[in-house]
């Protein structure tokens, strides 16, 4: 999906109060309540037309937002590229650091990076306060995609439209870069982070640690592992998988962002809510193009999950209640930002609807 074409949806969908309703109240259901949901998950929402929605006045503003929006992910994309690019130079042994540069900059929308940038800044802080943070979680989600793509684990071949990193290193050279990269994530915070207290630094380490280990990113995994083939899965179990496997680094990097910041607890907390939303419907969505787009369309291997035998939301729910829940989703998330100012929490809301109503 372009950009261009997608902010036009989101010119005319970030504003929170169009989605959040019931005085800012959260309305968020479990798939377990899909049929009281009168929201209707659009797989195209690009297509609609933004006209028949919006008064001239609106629609003038919705374009306003639009481009605002365009320039903030540009400008954060290529700040975020630019940090990474510095953060890993190719010095002695060469292949690691190739093979680390390899899937580094490979791409991808960077989504995390820029949760970060957007979270810090919503609670008064700058982006060069996170950007170390935002670097991190960047190389940590990486070194997930270099050992998920392993022959040990899903065995694929492509990755961002390219060949996974085991496929041109070797599967020892793949594992030891993803370890480095994990590594390196946390010694960047610890030595580039600046004008933030050291107490703040070590939280945000801590926070770091536990979103991706045994209680987070590992065990999301773990379970899913052990899950392939069961018949029996139910919907407790596979949110189980999915908030760990994927929501918990989501959750990590907006947390973090919101700690450099400076944010009160109050906040942070409510940012962790926002971000464990955004997280599950970003697995949600996942779900649905794993079954509903082609390999070329997502730069990746199509239809893996089937293959596997793993239970995903529309295999156990079907794909249109599967985007009914992804709608609630968003829309909690979106719920959560309600006290915040608006202006500085348009990034959160926008990034919400990219990972709702994203291609690929």
């Amino acid at each position: 999906m372009s950009l261009s074409t997608t902010i036009t949806t989101w010119g005319y969908t970030h504003h929170p109060f169009s989605d959040v309703g019931n005085k800012g109240r959260s309305r968020f259901r479990s798939p377990g309540f899909m049929p009281h949901l009168k929201m209707k998950f659009f797989t195209n929402p690009s297509s609609l037309s933004v006209s028949a929605l919006l008064t001239k006045e609106q629609e003038s503003k919705s374009k306003k937002q639009a481009m605002e929006f365009k320039e903030y992910v540009l400008e954060k994309a290529v700040s975020v590229n630019k940090a990474l690019e510095s953060a890993v130079s190719i010095k002695e042994p060469v292949m690691i650091h190739e093979s680390m540069r390899y899937s580094l900059l490979a791409g991808g929308k960077r989504i995390r990076p820029m949760l970060c940038i957007a979270a810090c800044e919503l609670v008064g802080g700058v982006e060069s306060t996170a950007m170390p943070a935002a670097c991190a979680v960047e190389m940590i989600h990486t070194m997930s995609l270099i050992h998920d793509d392993l022959p040990c684990m899903d065995n694929d071949d492509l990755r961002r439209g390219k060949p996974t990193n085991h496929k041109i290193y070797g599967e020892d050279v793949a594992v030891l870069a993803g370890d480095a990269l994990l590594a390196l994530a946390f010694e960047h915070i610890a030595t580039h982070t600046k004008g933030v207290s050291s107490d703040r630094i070590v939280r945000v380490i801590g926070e770091l640690a536990k979103c991706i280990g045994a209680e987070g990113l590992v065990a999301g995994q773990v379970v899913d592992i052990i899950s392939e083939g069961i018949s029996d899965v139910d919907l407790k179990h596979l949110e189980f998988i999915h908030l760990h496997k994927t929501a918990a680094l989501l959750e990590g990097s907006v947390v973090l962002g919101a700690i450099l910041g400076g944010a009160p607890d109050e906040d942070v907390e409510k940012l962790r809510k926002f971000a464990r939303c955004i997280g599950l419907l970003f697995q949600v969505v996942d779900d649905i193009l794993d079954v509903t787009k082609s390999s070329q369309q997502l730069g990746k291997t199509a239809g893996k999950d089937l293959v596997a035998d793993k239970v995903t939301y529309p295999k156990l729910i079907g794909i249109e209640k599967s985007r009914e829940f992804a709608e609630e989703l968003n829309k909690e998330a979106k719920a959560q930002l309600v006290g915040f100012d608006q202006e500085k929490a348009a990034p959160l809301f926008a990034l919400a609807n990219y990972i709702a109503y994203r291609e690929n």
